[in-house]
């Protein structure tokens, strides 16, 4: 399985609001009904799609003409690992909805870059206005600070210092309400990387065994069984491996392309206390 790599996750916070919070409850609920919903599918695929008459020249579903007909022929395991296969996808496309939409419409060193430059200018509402044109996660964290930024240079009760800590303690709260969407579902492709290579050994033991009992049969071995045996094997193996590469793939993409957002926060909160030391002294 992928190692997991630590980017924080935080819901997507509009301009310091709470609509991005996570809410556990119904989250859950959400992944429930998806998983549920794979399920069902992937049975639903293996019985009718998979078996269908057509797939096959006998009534008896031995004889297969194509790959559906191999597949349906892979025993109960294949549906299991079909709604593995379609829960990944689901999550798949969830998180690239979220993630992209996250790195929003500007990248994050052009714009940092852009709002060093107004705040070099003491323009700071120059520098919020970039921040809803980027309308990413880097934007949030960088809007929620600048406000607070904005506010400190008319506060005359705080010391520079005390006003600096003001506003690290202010991005990282942004920082935690931004960040745990981003990770909230990759825990389904990690998982899935690891789980459906094992369904898929597990349909191979099973189809093995079938093959040996058949050649342990008196007389000669019944060669339709130990064909039916090996193929059962070797089709739970293939779904397995594959289903296991698409999870793997995923989670390493994202998990790159939050880093990379991680960083651009990280950056954006160094940005905006240099700045202001140097200009607020």
């Amino acid at each position: 399985m992928a190692d997991v790599k630590t980017a924080a996750a935080r819901p997507s916070a509009t301009h310091g609001s709470s609509a991005g919070k996570p809410k556990n409850s119904s989250n859950f609920l959400y992944n429930l009904i998806i998983v549920v919903a794979c399920i069902v599918v992937g049975y639903v695929t293996w019985k009718f799609v998979l078996g269908a008459d057509s797939n096959f020249l006998d009534k008896e579903k031995q004889k297969a003409t194509g790959v559906f007909g191999l597949m349906y022929q892979g025993g109960f395991v294949v549906p299991i690992l079909l709604a593995t296969l379609f829960t990944l996808l689901c999550f798949v496309v969830e998180r690239a909805l979220t993630i992209f939409k996250s790195k929003g419409k500007m990248d994050a060193g052009e714009f940092v870059r852009k709002v060093q430059y107004h705040l070099a200018n003491k323009n700071i509402d120059a520098a919020i206005a970039e921040c809803d044109k980027q309308s990413g996660s880097v934007g949030n964290v960088m809007r929620s600070g600048l406000v607070k930024y904005k506010d400190m240079t008319t506060n005359h009760d705080l010391d520079t210092e005390q006003k600096v800590l003001s506003i690290q303690k202010e991005i990282e709260e942004a920082t935690a309400l931004e960040l745990p969407m981003l990770e909230k579902n990759l825990v389904f492709l990690s998982t899935i990387s690891s789980c459906a290579t094992l369904l898929g050994l597990f349909g191979t033991v099973l189809g093995m065994i079938r093959s040996f009992q058949s050649m342990n049969t008196a007389g000669a071995p019944d060669a339709a069984a130990l064909a039916g045996g090996i193929s059962e094997a070797l089709i739970n193996t293939a779904l397995g491996i594959s289903t296991s590469f698409i999870a793997i793939i995923a989670y390493n993409f994202y998990t790159t392309i939050i880093d990379g957002i991680t960083y651009g926060i990280d950056e954006s909160g160094f940005t905006l206390t240099q700045s202001f030391a140097a200009n607020y002294k």
